[in-house]
């Protein structure tokens, strides 16, 4: 989900802040202080799957109470080169000044939607679950995982407060994972969940011994990686087994006939290309 409006129009402000600086001055030249209401209407030129639209009609509200922002397609909608995405109606000033900041967003969003919707795709028929990463762009976080769930990926944790995962390096930390475990129970607070990055079944064995709610398989090879899912399920139905690792588009799915609950990839987030849409004002 976004996030309230308390957040989400401080972030806003501070872009659209970013943008304007000590003001636009191409903007107060030309109309030299003869605003007006004009309509705008933005366009697509490429295929994809858009998203972020209720953000971009927050930028034009913040710059004109009065804006009105229509969407002409839904969150998540696939669209073609042509389409009309929405019309927006507002003081000229505002529609210019808002114009790049919102267009950035959705566009970024955007990409990382269809990118997902990609992902996704090749797994729909299998009961494996996409997830996305803590792998975002700082500051963007919350609207790029928003834009993956738009795509069809289900959340992993927003941030470190979420969930327990013990990683590699806290393994090392810790001397073991056992030993990792015990320390995080005694300060977890309850009803958090603990979850393992595993390498190899040495690990993944002492993880179920260990009593944790989630197992990571990560970057094990595909025969690795089903002996693991057996062992995990002759142990525990209730385990939950996550795959990770150099997850693309051509190995997605054979990962996912392997067994696993879910694959986390940060892929559809950190290599997806924005969406190119463009606003005409006057149409």
């Amino acid at each position: 989900m976004l996030p309230p409006s308390l957040l989400l129009d401080r972030m806003l402000e501070n872009w659209i802040a970013e943008d304007l600086g000590r003001g636009d001055r191409t903007t107060a030249g030309i109309l030299e202080g003869r605003d007006r209401i004009e309509r705008a209407r933005w366009i697509a030129k490429e295929t994809g799957v858009i998203a972020g639209l209720p953000v971009a009609a927050r930028v034009f509200q913040l710059l004109d109470r009065s804006a009105r922002f229509t969407p002409l397609v839904v969150e998540g909608d696939a669209i073609v080169s042509g389409n009309s995405i929405a019309e927006i109606e507002g003081s000229l000033s505002a529609l210019l000044m808002g114009e790049r900041v919102a267009l950035n967003l959705v566009m970024r969003l955007s990409g990382i939607a269809g990118a997902t919707r990609r992902y996704a795709d090749k797994i729909a028929d299998l009961p494996a679950k996409l997830v996305d990463t803590r792998k975002t762009t700082p500051g963007l976080r919350i609207l790029e995982k928003y834009a993956s769930r738009v795509g069809g990926a289900i959340n992993h944790r927003i941030g470190l407060d979420d969930a327990v995962m013990i990683k590699d390096n806290h393994i090392q930390a810790a001397g073991s994972v056992s030993e990792a475990v015990r320390r995080v129970r005694q300060t977890m607070p309850y009803p958090l969940t603990i979850e393992v990055e595993t390498g190899n079944l040495a690990e993944v064995r002492e993880a179920l011994a260990s009593g944790v709610e989630i197992i990571m398989l990560d970057n094990m090879d595909r025969e690795t990686t089903r002996e693991a899912v057996q062992i995990i399920r002759d142990f525990s139905k209730s385990t939950k087994i996550e795959a990770s690792g150099n997850i693309t588009l051509d190995t997605i799915r054979s990962v996912a006939e392997t067994g696993v609950d879910y694959i986390s990839t940060s892929a559809p987030i950190t290599r997806s290309s924005w969406l190119d849409l463009s606003m005409k004002i006057g149409l």
